[in-house]
């Protein structure tokens, strides 16, 4: 026999049930968890798929495509004749106006990102306040897999449930794996671009006025593979693979505009 009071418990249940499922969309807190932790590893990747974040890495982005592109520039002028003192302030010009336009993009990536970073913070702050039973639920998942179990698991998901911005800091970490450490500054990631462009423009434009016919190629040659160096090495990547990648590409891309141009000019 059911009593009204056993009636109104599995009544009970199974509303939380169905919060649980609306909450989880139709799937248990361990589907759930494992859904979020991919939705989190795209979120923490660049969107655009062009430049890793971190002004070291923006740096060497920037570096490498202004080395592209000033000989790019060069080869498409070279046939015009042009005397070098003007094809150097030609080099000069573009390199100031891209110098403007990586720092922009980059610090515009970077704003991109933090207001991502913002609006999931604020879905996993209303997950916290409003179903903290299923935040429970997911924590239990994620800290199990860690090896708690029992009274002890219990004992840590009470005390983690008890402080709402550190158990945010923790479901954005644990659970989406994203590092709120990480994040830097826009205008810090819009630094390390201009700077990278900087450099490479003045070791290769340096490297032109001391030999026009080498130089530019020698001074591109220095900065991609430095460059590719350092970002492999944040990546912990191998650094040999990465140059060799680079520079491969670089020639490719170098060689087709030549060969383009040859073909264009001598068809007139």
């Amino acid at each position: 026999m059911h009593t009204p009071s056993s009636e109104h418990g599995s009544v009970g249940k199974s509303h939380n049930h169905d919060k649980n499922h609306d909450h989880f969309n139709g799937k248990n807190a361990i589907d759930h968890v494992i859904e979020a932790q991919a939705e989190g590893i795209i979120a923490a990747s660049e969107v655009h798929g062009l430049e890793p974040p971190g002004h070291f890495s923006a740096a060497c982005d920037a570096a490498r495509e202004t080395a592209i592109l000033l000989i790019l520039i060069w080869i498409a002028f070279a046939d015009l004749k042009l005397p070098s003192f003007h094809l150097t302030e030609l080099l000069i010009i573009i390199a100031f106006g891209f110098l403007f336009w990586k720092a922009g993009r980059s610090a515009w990536l970077g704003w991109f990102r933090l207001e991502r970073l913002h609006r999931i913070l604020e879905q996993e702050r209303y997950e916290i306040e409003h179903h903290r039973a299923q935040e429970r639920d997911e924590l239990r998942v994620l800290y199990a897999t860690k090896g708690f179990e029992g009274k002890l698991l219990e004992d840590v998901l009470d005390v983690l449930m008890a402080d709402n911005d550190r158990l945010l800091k923790i479901m954005v970490e644990e659970e989406l794996g994203l590092s709120l450490a990480s994040q830097e500054h826009p205008l810090k990631q819009g630094l390390g671009a201009a700077f990278g462009v900087f450099t490479s423009s003045l070791l290769c434009i340096i490297l032109y006025i001391l030999s026009p016919s080498f130089g530019l190629f020698i001074g591109a040659a220095l900065i991609i593979a430095v460059s590719s160096s350092i970002s492999a090495r944040l990546a912990q990547n191998k650094a040999i693979s990465a140059i060799i990648w680079n520079l491969g590409i670089a020639a490719l891309s170098v060689g087709v505009v030549h060969f383009l141009l040859q073909l264009l000019t001598s068809s007139h």
